[in-house]
């Protein structure tokens, strides 16, 4: 992107009110006067430092001149900006857009714990689920005879599962062995 056009996207900004007081302006445009190449001429620079006009309109003048000269003149108010204003040249609209990254670049350390980001309990819990299931699938197939075994077994549940879930399943139990 060119420093025109991020004049151009940044001139809302640092024209509204309080972003730049007048003494800041003017050691930028002294700046822009004194610098190799000269980029505003002894009267431009007097122009935009005139007292009599408000701020905000030198201001604006000053901007609008700087983009009509060029992309040199545009990067020149840029380094003058950083020079005498640095929070602000900081927290220039521009420059945030380009420090955010692209989103559709993958960041390649969030990648690593996408999975892992729940932790041990988490497993814990979904590895008990599949095993209730299977016991369950288990004790319910029609082929197996085990139900005996498998009282024995929920018969312990209630230091594994809780008591509601342990009746449930009992009772469930009871009712396959008298059909």
């Amino acid at each position: 992107q060119s420093y025109c056009h991020r004049l151009q996207h940044d001139m809302y900004f640092l024209t509204s009110t309080s972003r730049l007081n007048e003494q800041v302006v003017d050691k930028i445009v002294l700046q822009l006067n004194r610098v190799y190449p000269q980029i505003l001429t002894n009267e431009e620079a007097e122009k935009f430092r005139n007292p009599k006009a408000s701020l905000h309109t030198r201001l604006s003048d000053l901007l609008k001149h700087l983009q009509k000269k060029g992309d040199r003149h545009c990067q020149e108010f840029y380094r003058a900006l950083q020079i005498n204003a640095e929070q602000l040249f900081n927290d220039l609209p521009s420059r945030k857009i380009l420090k955010t990254p692209d989103p559709t670049e993958i960041d390649t350390d969030k990648e690593q714990y996408m999975l892992n980001d729940r932790g041990p309990v988490f497993f814990l819990a979904c590895f008990s689920v599949a095993a209730g299931l299977a016991l369950f699938w288990y004790c319910c197939n029609s082929e197996t005879q085990v139900i005996g075994r498998a009282r024995r077994i929920l018969g312990f549940s209630p230091i594994i599962i809780g008591r509601h879930v342990r009746n449930i399943c009992m009772l469930y139990l009871e009712d396959i062995s008298r059909n």
